[in-house]
């Protein structure tokens, strides 16, 4: 009988220390994730109020430019049904893009915009090396066969960027340490530059909320062979 008394006490001893560190455990993630980065979520709404999706939302840290690491991966841009793939895509400053040419017809793909101007002569496949972009800014793609294709690429100086998805939401994942401008972009968007940036102190924040509220209403989205919306347009 003592000893099984005395078995029970330190099965329950063991049981005490087991329970305490299962807890001290999960104190030490809390911890952890609190001092290190928690989820920003970011929502772009119309002037209805009505989710926007497919806008850029990106954050950067002060001098965050000057301090950027090289990117690890290149980004596709596909040509399908005559439309660019994605309409729009988001990449680092230094990111090599891929023009893939799935398409049943041949593309010549363009850009004129300054500094990341560049020509793909008339293809099919994968013809031509990946373009890298070395300057942030807005790209506009067009194709010199057919005029009603065109396609974005917003090139930022930042590691932290993603799109809307259909509820206008888009998830960041920041350092708690720092302050960050949460900026958007979409070329349907007509609000002035001023209003498509705020600042998040994440120190003391952890899991905050951004809304973006836009004033003005969107241009309609680009239609493709629709003729919504011709290259000049935008």
């Amino acid at each position: 009988m003592r000893f099984s008394r005395l078995s029970a006490l330190q099965l329950d001893d063991q049981i005490s220390r087991i329970a305490a560190r299962i807890i001290g455990l999960f104190v030490w993630m809390f911890i952890v994730t609190s001092a290190f980065g928690s989820d920003v979520d970011v929502f772009v709404v119309d002037k209805d109020g009505q989710p926007v999706a497919d806008v850029a939302v990106y954050a950067m840290r002060p001098g965050e430019q000057n301090d950027l690491s090289a990117p690890t991966a290149s980004a596709v841009m596909d040509q399908i049904d005559k439309q660019f793939v994605p309409h729009l895509l988001v990449v680092q400053t230094g990111t090599p893009v891929e023009f893939p040419n799935s398409d049943t017809v041949a593309h010549h793909v363009y850009s004129f915009s300054h500094p990341n101007k560049f020509f793909l002569p008339m293809y099919k496949g994968e013809q031509h090396p990946p373009v890298t972009f070395e300057h942030s800014g807005v790209v506009s793609i067009g194709c010199n066969i057919h005029d009603h294709m065109l396609g974005y690429i917003l090139v930022v100086d930042s590691t932290t960027y993603t799109k809307t998805d259909k509820n206008g939401k888009a998830s960041l994942s920041l350092d708690n340490a720092e302050d960050y401008e949460i900026s958007i972009w979409s070329p349907r968007i007509r609000d002035v530059d001023e209003l498509l940036s705020k600042t998040v102190v994440m120190s003391g924040n952890p899991g905050s909320e951004v809304k973006f509220h836009l004033s003005k209403k969107l241009s309609p989205p680009h239609g493709g062979q629709s003729g919504s919306m011709s290259w000049s347009e935008y």
